[in-house]
């Protein structure tokens, strides 16, 4: 744990991750809220999933988009704009009395807004530490982003179910104007310039390690939100029996992170890890009794932090400096995009086949991820004796060589 500790007394690291976490904690929370409140107004689980799809397809168009603006006009210009954005579409849909298409409508104008921190954060990252720090700073954002993807759902729940779905929405978006603030006013914003990115958009994406983080990012985080919607699923609108599952299931993703926190990283870690997550998802689908949900997602918990963490240091190996926030943009778009489909895919299932439908939904999304890891291993870095930081932006230097002397 020693690692941890002088990561955190290193001078902004503990702010910027706290600020980052703050402002980002919506993403765990919006796609479940959305899907309460929705399901309450029409009366069907799939319905809801139809607002969450068209959030995500705004939030996949949005998140490479907006991190090549920060390279063009910087980080604290776009991120302020799209806060703003992002909490006039939560209102809407939390206080106005509208038909489906319009809740779609304002969760796609949400999903396009969708602030990116994320690539900020993890393009700042590699300019405040030592080379031999990234990885373990990689392990412990990953592990703190529990937070996000696991007690952000557990507070909506206890929110949306013991309170009401605008709340829920309302919270959130308290969650997003502080931690956004907090974030923007880091001087790390200022004192990092993210160079502009001369290549066209996607290009990062012929890179494989970042296509590979990309897509299993997508299906590992789909994998989770299905699980969350199959757990309130199970246990009703009553009760916390929820919320103490997935507060478990996040104290497992976080031991798990921070104990692999110092292992090297060599060609098989995705790929093992994500096969951790699956077990665990496979055991979930045998009982829905809340003691044995507690200890098999347990088990998928214990790789989840893990294989995030994977997922981040590849992709900082693999591209330049220029590259690295819409590297990371992709990434967190597949991210968002798996945990808004995955609650949507989770809630027909549960529609058609009750609560099993939606862990075998979470099986099927960890299991596919666990197969591409294995089938594209040559992709992923090998970095046990290798730098993890961004490769410098280089450009051609012209040399004038002085003239012989004469004789």
């Amino acid at each position: 744990m020693n690692r941890y500790r002088d990561l955190l007394t290193t001078p902004g690291v503990a702010r910027l991750i706290s600020a980052q976490l703050t402002a980002r904690l919506p993403s765990g929370m919006i796609s479940l809220a959305y899907l309460i409140h929705v399901e309450r107004l029409f009366d069907s689980y799939g319905l809801a999933g139809l607002v969450l799809a068209a959030t995500s397809f705004g939030q996949a168009a949005a998140g490479p988009l907006t991190s090549r603006w920060m390279g063009r006009w910087g980080m604290r210009p776009v991120i302020n704009l799209t806060l703003a954005v992002s909490i006039v579409s939560m209102a809407a849909i939390a206080f106005l009395a509208m038909p489906l298409w319009g809740y779609m409508v304002f969760g796609l104008i949400g999903g396009l807004a969708t602030p990116p921190i994320q690539p900020a954060v993890r393009t700042i990252y590699p300019k405040m530490v030592t080379s031999k720090q990234l990885v373990p700073l990689f392990s412990l954002d990953a592990s703190a982003q529990e937070i996000i993807w696991v007690m952000g759902p557990v507070i909506t729940t206890v929110l949306a179910i013991q309170v009401s779905p605008p709340v829920a929405i309302i919270v959130a978006g308290v969650f997003l104007i502080v931690g956004g603030v907090w974030f923007v006013s880091s001087p790390e914003l200022g004192s990092v310039r993210i160079p502009p990115n001369k290549g066209r958009i996607g290009r990062v994406l012929t890179k494989p390690p970042v296509l590979l983080a990309t897509v299993t990012g997508f299906l590992l985080i789909g994998a989770a939100a299905a699980v969350e919607v199959a757990v309130v699923s199970v246990f009703g609108e009553t009760g916390p029996q929820a919320g103490a599952v997935l507060a478990l299931w996040a104290i497992a993703s976080l031991i798990g992170g921070l104990s692999l926190g110092g292992v090297k990283i060599g060609p098989w870690a995705l790929t093992v890890r994500m096969a951790l997550v699956t077990v665990g998802m496979a055991l979930a689908m045998g009982s829905t009794d809340f003691w044995w949900l507690v200890a098999t997602l347990a088990i998928a918990g214990a790789g989840l932090a893990p294989a995030l963490a994977v997922m981040f240091a590849i992709v900082s190996a693999s591209v330049k400096f220029s590259e690295t926030a819409e590297s990371y943009g992709w990434v967190g778009s597949g991210q968002l995009i798996g945990a808004a489909l995955g609650s949507a895919i989770a809630g027909f299932a549960i529609d058609g086949y009750g609560s099993i439908g939606g862990f075998a939904t979470a099986f099927v999304f960890s299991l596919v991820g666990t197969l591409v890891a294995l089938a594209f291993k040559r992709s992923h870095p090998d970095l046990r004796d290798r730098d993890p930081s961004p490769m410098p932006d280089t450009e051609p230097i012209s040399v004038v060589r002085p003239a012989p002397p004469v004789a």
